[in-house]
């Protein structure tokens, strides 16, 4: 087993780990399930932080028709169960300006899973709906998820600080028992609101192939690197230049690459 430590938080996972393209939180679980990723993570899907024709992002999520148009743009992914809805969307990257008049990356988008409980034949309460957003590294153990190898997510608002405990979401994947497809099982315990819920999804392969073919497509746009590359352009030479031209004065960074 290897061991990664990342911004402050632990991830477990298998040597055997297959990557994934284009591009490719939080102590240690020692449950039933081998690759537990914890996380302190803001599980908040306001509508606000959905991909927008915002000129950070516009020239390359939308069609060309769109572009320059003022309103913003919606997706969603949604599944319909007899139990329980599933929702996923992604959230943008924020990004903050430096001294120097440039622009970095301030924090990763993620992609939220909204989960919706049934409250009739087809008919879901969205109101109830709870939320676990799904952070990068998250994303990444989903692309390259063994079905013989269960996973588990676990989400506190508090990790480190004294209210430490009082909501907790946990979220685990792994295959259904008759290995016609996979399942996505949501518990969140408030103590605040006295709410202790489990909201169970069979998810097909199918859906799931669908569900992976979109987390890696929008992968490298939550990490922000559609806008380093739409950050470049060709000089006079017709050569691209860097959007960090100082980088190439530094002989330390593998001899000014």
């Amino acid at each position: 087993m290897l061991r990664f430590h990342v911004l402050g938080t632990h991830f477990l996972g298998a040597a055997s780990a297959k990557p994934f393209q284009p591009l490719r939180m939080a102590s240690i679980s020692s449950r039933s399930f081998p690759n537990v990723v914890k996380a302190s993570f803001n599980d908040d899907s306001s509508q606000s932080h959905i991909f927008s024709s915002s000129p950070d992002h516009s020239a390359v999520t939308q069609p060309g028709f769109l572009r320059g148009q003022p309103s913003k743009i919606y997706v969603k992914y949604t599944l319909y169960k007899g139990k329980a809805a599933l929702g996923i969307q992604p959230k943008a990257p924020e990004y903050s300006t430096v001294d120097s008049g440039g622009i970095r990356l301030s924090k990763e988008g993620c992609v939220f899973l909204e989960f919706a409980p049934a409250v009739g034949t087809r008919q879901y309460d969205w109101s109830k709906k709870q939320i676990f957003a799904l952070s990068v590294l998250e994303i990444g153990t989903l692309l390259s998820f063994d079905p013989k190898e269960p996973c588990e997510f676990f989400h506190d608002p508090f990790m480190g600080k004294s209210e430490a405990g009082k909501i907790q979401k946990v979220l685990k994947v792994g295959m259904l028992q008759d290995a016609g497809g996979y399942f996505f099982n949501l518990r969140v315990s408030d103590r605040n609101l006295n709410i202790d819920e489990s909201l169970f999804m069979p998810i097909t392969k199918g859906e799931f192939s669908v569900m992976q073919s979109a987390f890696n497509f929008i992968l490298p746009y939550l990490m922000g690197w559609h806008a380093y590359m739409n950050s470049t352009k060709p000089n006079e030479s017709g050569q691209f230049t860097s959007a960090s031209p100082s980088i190439g004065k530094r002989p330390d960074l593998e001899w000014g690459r």
